[in-house]
């Protein structure tokens, strides 16, 4: 059992599949030709999915253990056909998730009726009632079936047809088993915690063992009081769920509990006399998180006759219904999303440049959602939200530590900002030709260069992205305490484009900026990192460690002087629900009122439309409410989609012939890997959450990098001509040998299944070519595949600015450059030239220097290898011709790079 459910990584699939199959194995059962042998197998094979069920189905409301166990007892007494009927309509409640519309009030406890099955059974039922979100509410005590089947009934007398949703309850007697069902069940919304409970369940949990906080459940039997173990189930629960409700009941103390404990929970309540409020709080709650303030004033606004004397002729369709020539425009796009465009920002709407209605209250639900103290809006991409937090914390000579492979936008940013740029480098994997992450060890030496040559003060940022396009993840709240130690002012900035969905998932979250910054900032503040501290201090006594010591330390920073000032800047639409170019700044500053509140608007102004889309806006607050009630199951899925994706390719022995998905261990050496896990999920949820803990880099499950050198194919030839053009199939990264697959919280099983049907076609036609191809064709294709397999890109350092565009002033020099002088100096077109690429290599084989002008970024990797001051070197031409790619921004293929005349480089001298 326990090694079935590590074939999974969420249990709604292994639930899911099992109650499919019991179905399937019960209708086998009952057929009247199924006799003898064959149905002592059947029977075996039911009587096996429903002991596996049975350890699942006590942390879920429907079908709820009294139906459950009526099934059970349905099938132990030999009555097949009646059970054999239950599980089919049980299933298909499933299936449908019709039990979420089905008419609850009038059910008993006892009656498989409950959820009708039947969608034409639906729609008996008041539209309202049929179409009101359902949700799911856990419940912490000790109780006995009749107690249970009284609160249940309790709870449905409460409700009003008039409710904006429905729930049902989910009971479990113990602290261990609450952290079970708030980690499997996705429908939970709230939780109660009464006294009564124990800290460690009476059930064989064995099966479940890869989802059991033995740590939280010890720590709950080592604390005699209830309201102790409540208290440190609360922290569990919000550490594992911070979106739920928690309410605690009690029938001691009440008041006084409040006070002590009203921080752990939303309410706390009587347990005689707040029913109908608790009953009322949990709607409330719910409501809260369901709120879309700006959507609803913009559909609302959609509503109202109006008469537009302004901008906008397109404003509630107006143009386009009455003309003659555009009417399909409203066939395709539909009314609605014209009624909806206005360019004012009153009646009832608001101004993203100084929200102070629905706007500002939609930015207030996001920071929550979000775990910031402070989030933006940004209706033209991630592009521009980096450009605005650089801009906003930058000044013209501030030195910032930059990824030397991110976006472009980050170095477009920093030439506008006027910074001097210390590129980073990350770790080469030249085997897939394509860069990992930047080592801690490689930014704290940039850092300890910089003290020493008495720069430190005018470093003011360090930006990474994370999780890198392939997805690498840093352990950012290490990289930040050890950056701090060294730099205690150090503001980050992290590119989190792909990686706005890691924030609803357990493990995820903790490497996201915003959770790290909220933990650092805690750890900080404790009297526990205080004493360690000091006892840090005690240990290391020497007046001037040397660099080397310091590299190989574990630093630690000074919590009188740490500030933590973190940004993230998130692309909504890349990995949530969002229309395209809406994204978030997610701000967790300690200072940021004091220091950066003023600039930050600023930018935020210079950067920001005075006419924003009000759908992408709109779009951007309803997404923030999907996150906010089903990021967590959302999420569950995209990551049990890669997983069965990469199960389906490396066992499917005609894939993994030419195929093979890049593990851990392939894209992460293991000098970054003290946990010495090769695939962490794949291993088990502990193994996984072990490695995030330990590990330097991890991996994001969720993509899914496709080596595809034994094709003979280039990963960019793959992509247009297998993929796109003949399957339709999207993708978006490619290296010389390797495309990326990416689920998303829309990928579906189907689409998976789909995708591998094309592999296998694929697969099978190349097969069939290779085996028939002639001794010349096949000498080609092998050399093919050795170029792609065995010949290794060597992939190459930044190099450096040219002198000109360097400090040369200091007695040590660091190489930070002057990216705006570097790229404003070609404005002038006296100062430039074109070389081919033959000439570079000439010009650099008689000893001479070519200085980039312009940035130069080939498609792959998709950032640049060369950008303005930039000095021109072998490895680096190398490189761009070994790509192979015809898509190069910066190189125009009939003129070659442009680059700076030698006498313009020397007319700049020496700077002074």
């Amino acid at each position: 059992m326990t090694e079935h459910l590590r074939a999974y990584n969420s249990l709604w699939q292994v639930r899911g599949d099992s109650w499919c199959r019991l179905e399937e194995a019960s209708d086998r059962l009952t057929r009247p030709t199924t006799t003898g042998d064959a149905k002592e197998k059947w029977a075996d094979f039911c009587r096996d999915l429903l002991a596996e069920l049975s350890t699942l189905e006590p942390y879920w409301a429907f079908p709820g253990s009294p139906q459950f166990a009526r099934v059970q007892r349905l099938f132990n007494a030999g009555r097949y056909d009646k059970f054999a009927q239950a599980v089919a309509r049980i299933n298909r409640a499933l299936t449908t998730e019709s039990y979420r519309s089905g008419d609850v009030d009038n059910a008993g406890a006892d009656d498989l009726d409950m959820f009708p099955a039947d969608p034409r059974q639906l729609e008996t039922l008041p539209a309202a009632q049929r179409d009101r979100p359902y949700f799911e509410v856990l419940v912490v005590e000790k109780m006995s079936e009749d107690q249970e089947r009284a609160l249940r009934t309790e709870v449905r007398k409460w409700r009003r047809p008039d409710d904006e949703f429905v729930y049902e309850l989910v009971v479990v007697g113990s602290g261990d088993e609450a952290l079970i069902a708030a980690r499997l069940n996705v429908n939970l919304q709230a939780v109660i915690v009464r006294r009564r409970f124990s800290h460690r369940s009476v059930r064989d949990l064995s099966a479940l063992s890869e989802f059991v906080d033995d740590e939280a459940s010890d720590e709950m039997g080592e604390h005699q009081t209830p309201e102790e173990r409540a208290e440190i189930l609360a922290r569990s629960i919000r550490e594992l769920r911070p979106e739920l409700d928690l309410y605690f009941m009690t029938d001691v103390e009440v008041e006084g509990i409040a006070g002590r404990m009203g921080q752990a929970f939303r309410r706390v309540f009587h347990a005689r006399e707040g029913m109908l409020e608790l009953h009322l709080s949990i709607l409330q709650g719910v409501a809260a998180r369901y709120a879309t303030p700006f959507f609803s004033a913009l559909r609302h606004y959609s509503h109202q006759p109006t008469g537009v004397f302004h901008a906008l002729p397109i404003s509630q369709g107006k143009s386009i219904v009455n003309s003659h020539w555009i009417k399909d425009m409203v066939g395709f796009y539909g009314l609605d999303v014209f009624m909806a465009e206005t360019s004012a920002t009153c009646g009832g709407l608001d101004s993203l440049l100084e929200p102070t209605g629905p706007l500002r209250e939609a930015q207030r639900l996001a920071a929550q959602t979000y775990g910031s103290r402070h989030t933006y809006f940004v209706t033209n991409g991630t592009s521009t939200a980096n450009k605005i937090v650089t801009q906003a914390l930058v000044a013209p000579g501030d030195i910032v530590l930059l990824d030397r492979n991110c976006h472009q936008s980050h170095h477009y940013g920093m030439m506008l900002a006027g910074a001097h740029v210390i590129y980073l480098e990350a770790y080469p994997l030249s085997e897939h030709s394509m860069y990992g992450a930047v080592p801690l060890r490689e930014i704290k030496s940039k850092l300890l260069a910089l003290r020493r040559a008495g720069k430190l003060d005018r470093v003011k940022m360090m930006s990474l992205t994370n999780c890198t396009f392939d997805g690498i993840v840093y352990d950012v709240q290490r990289v930040m305490e050890e950056c701090l130690a060294i730099k205690p002012d150090l503001v980050f900035l992290w590119d989190e484009a792909w990686f706005a969905f890691a924030g609803f998932h357990p493990v995820y979250r903790t490497r996201t900026a915003m959770n790290s910054a909220r933990a650092l900032r805690e750890r900080l503040q404790s009297a526990e990192y205080r004493q360690r501290y000091e006892e840090y201090l005690a240990a290391h006594t020497e007046e001037s460690p040397s660099d080397e010591d310091l590299l190989n330390r574990r630093l630690l920073p000074d919590p009188a002087r740490a500030r933590v000032r973190v940004y993230a800047a998130q692309s909504t639409h890349k990995t949530l629900t969002s229309l395209r170019q809406g994204s978030m700044i997610h701000v967790h500053d300690q200072d940021f009122e004091q220091k950066s509140a003023e600039s930050f608007h600023e930018a935020y102004m210079a950067h920001t439309s005075t006419s924003p889309n009000y759908q992408i806006l709109a779009s951007l607050d309803l997404g923030r409410r999907q996150v906010a009630l089903e990021g967590v199951e959302l999420v569950q899925r995209q990551i049990e989609n890669a997983m069965q994706l990469r199960d389906a390719i490396d066992n499917h022995p005609l894939l993994s012939k030419y195929m093979s998905c890049l593990k851990t261990s392939d894209l992460i050496p293991e000098r970054y890997r003290p946990s010495a896990i090769a695939q962490p999920l794949r291993t088990g949820l502990r193994n996984m959450m072990a490695a995030w803990e330990q590990d330097e880099f991890v991996l994001d499950p969720s993509r899914i990098t496709l080596s595809i050198g034994r094709t003979g194919y280039d990963g960019d030839t793959f992509k247009r001509e297998q993929l796109m053009d003949r399957y339709g199939i999207q993708i978006n990264k490619t290296s010389r040998n390797s495309v990326l697959f990416m689920t998303n919280i829309g990928t579906t099983r189907s689409s998976v299944a789909f995708l591998v049907e094309v592999l296998v076609r694929i697969a099978t036609e190349l097969d069939q070519t290779v085996s028939e191809m002639s001794l010349g064709e096949r000498e080609h294709f092998e050399k093919a595949v050795y170029r792609l397999t065995e010949r290794s890109l060597i992939l190459p350092d930044f190099g450096g600015f040219h002198p000109a565009f360097t400090d040369q002033s200091a007695a040590e020099r660091t190489p930070e450059g002057d990216v705006r002088r570097a790229f404003y100096l070609s404005y002038d077109d006296t100062n430039c030239e074109y070389l081919t690429g033959e000439q570079v290599y000439e010009r650099l084989d008689n000893g001479g220097e070519v200085v980039s002008a312009t940035f130069v970024t080939p498609y792959p990797p998709g950032f640049p290898v060369l950008v303005p001051g930039q000095v021109f070197t072998r490895p680096v031409l190398d490189f761009i011709h070994n790509l192979d790619t015809p898509e190069i921004h910066g190189y125009k293929p009939h003129f070659g790079y442009r680059v700076y005349t030698e006498k313009a480089i020397a007319r700049l001298g020496e700077p002074e």
